[in-house]
């Protein structure tokens, strides 16, 4: 019902835009902000429906402001909607769709001199290969990722992919790297906002613990996090929960019930700060 309500707002204000005649200078620029911000909701609501796992209703919104954005020749809205279909390639792992949709990106970079959609295909490439399993395949984009987001100023993905690379040094055994990551990404969050309780980068610190074999303290963490996530309504992306079930699968298997649920009981006041305290010198 979401889908079919924005399609026909969106197509209700095109209708309204051409047939309308514009008073003054103001009204058609007022105009022209709804008809730019319409689609960029859309693909906020297809973000959306993806962490919640509605992949259909997500791709469907998508292509819709691919074709918006194609036919209003904005490669903005273009790029993110190819960027949007990447990340909906991930639930089920085709990487033959990820590889067409890499190619367009890479595409209109050269078309628009934009590097940042050459930074978007090399993201969701390390985030596919991640999820696969490929981890020096993983690595290779990560890197790319970071020197075009570092290079183009793009702080947000520079950011997020200190905690995302984390995990292929996890996944490799390189324990110091990782903390090194997972460290400088909470630096970067509060260079931003000192204020910043980012429950989303405990997941790698529980499974930093989880494989370092502290079982009681990734235990926690994951506790802590699931517990926040629900606050906050936040829902982990595929690549980022893939290592958190395992967490949770791994302490089972690892504690008795006993000691999960003594642990379970004192984390409950614990906070992202408290935690990073605790386990993240």
């Amino acid at each position: 019902m979401k889908v079919t309500n924005g399609i026909g707002m969106l197509a209700i204000i095109l209708l309204a835009s051409c047939s309308v005649p514009n008073e003054n200078s103001s009204d058609e620029k007022a105009q022209e902000l709804v008809l730019e911000e319409s689609p960029k909701e859309m693909l906020k609501q297809a973000y959306q429906l993806f962490k919640e796992g509605k992949d259909a209703e997500s791709i469907q919104l998508a292509n819709r402001v691919l074709e918006i954005g194609r036919e209003a020749k904005n490669d903005t809205l273009i790029g993110r909607a190819l960027t949007s279909l990447c990340r909906n390639s991930q639930r089920k792992l085709d990487t033959t769709r990820l590889a067409e949709l890499s190619i367009e990106l890479s595409d209109l970079a050269a078309s628009s001199g934009n590097q940042q959609w050459l930074m978007y295909r090399a993201h969701m490439n390390a985030e596919m290969w991640r999820l696969i399993g490929n981890m020096d395949r993983a690595e290779d984009f990560y890197k790319e990722s970071m020197r075009i987001s570092f290079e183009t100023g793009a702080m947000g993905m520079y950011t997020i992919d200190h905690f995302n690379k984390s995990f292929v040094s996890i996944a490799k055994g390189d324990f110091e790297t990782a903390r090194g990551l997972i460290k400088k990404y909470y630096e970067l969050r509060r260079e931003r906002d000192p204020k910043s309780e980012d429950a989303y980068g405990l997941i790698a610190l529980a499974y930093l613990l989880e494989q370092e074999e502290n079982y009681k303290g990734a235990h926690e963490v994951a506790t802590v996090t699931r517990r926040l996530f629900k606050e906050q309504n936040l829902f982990p992306e595929p690549p980022d929960e893939k290592p958190l079930l395992q967490v949770e699968a791994k302490v089972k298997e690892m504690l008795n019930q006993s000691a999960l649920e003594e642990i379970s009981k004192n984390s409950v006041s614990s906070s992202v700060s408290s935690l990073l305290e605790k386990y993240l010198k």
